[in-house]
């Protein structure tokens, strides 16, 4: 399949990341992707790879800039941690905390908010990667709850960037993954990398033009906020 479209996706180095950049690469679609250090060996060769930190204010501005003549169809915000693995609110310590809330949280909704006029009108997509983890009635039991909590967060936040932007017809997602075999999902997880983010590259496709904000997994299934 080839295609004209063009994908802008920031935290792609590895895991869920470097995958959507292998599916859309692979769909035919002009990606650009960043990553904080040195581009992974087994990127697909048109890959054109940009280095960013998304919690460094200047860089953020840096990478709008250079990319301030371009237009992407879909922009994907996929940064993120899990956070200290006890997950305890009472051991962590305040820069634990705050560390995660910038990488989950507020760092990837102010780079969303500094592309979006990259964005192509109407038909564009700009995602953001969070967690079925992160619903108050998709979680029940609160587990991981530092990782949920940061998600949580996110999905408010992200709500704001439709409403500050009532004029824009772009369609707006909050994409679960599955759980994945990552360094984060761990090996006992149920989905591979090819098989999340080949789901996650159709829903894309299926969304454009929708308008909106959804809250869905790499299948299409809505999820409860």
């Amino acid at each position: 399949m080839h295609t004209s479209a063009s994908a802008l996706i920031i935290g792609a180095s590895r895991g869920i990341g470097l995958g959507i950049v292998k599916q859309l690469a692979n769909l035919g679609w002009h990606v650009t992707a960043t990553c904080r250090g040195i581009p992974p060996e087994d990127s697909p060769l048109s890959v054109q790879w940009l280095t960013v930190d998304i919690n460094d204010q200047v860089q953020r501005q840096a990478l709008s800039a250079q990319l301030s003549s371009r237009e992407f169809d879909l922009i994907f915000i996929n940064a993120g941690v899990y956070g200290p693995d006890h997950q305890d609110v009472n051991q962590a310590s305040e820069q634990e905390i705050f560390a995660l809330f910038m990488t989950n949280t507020f760092s990837p909704v102010r780079c969303a908010t500094e592309l979006l006029p990259r964005l192509k009108p109407q038909t564009g997509v700009l995602a953001l990667m969070t967690s079925q983890l992160a619903s108050l009635n998709e979680n029940d039991s609160a587990t991981y709850p530092l990782y949920a909590a940061s998600k949580a967060a996110l999905n408010m936040l992200t709500r704001g960037l439709k409403n500050a932007n009532r004029e824009s017809d772009f369609t707006l997602l909050s994409i679960h993954p599955g759980w994945v075999q990552t360094d984060m999902g761990g090996k006992n997880a149920t989905l591979t990398v090819e098989e999340s983010t080949e789901g996650i590259a159709e829903q894309v496709l299926a969304w454009r033009g929708k308008g909106g904000h959804h809250f869905i997994d790499y299948s299409g299934k809505t999820l409860k906020w």
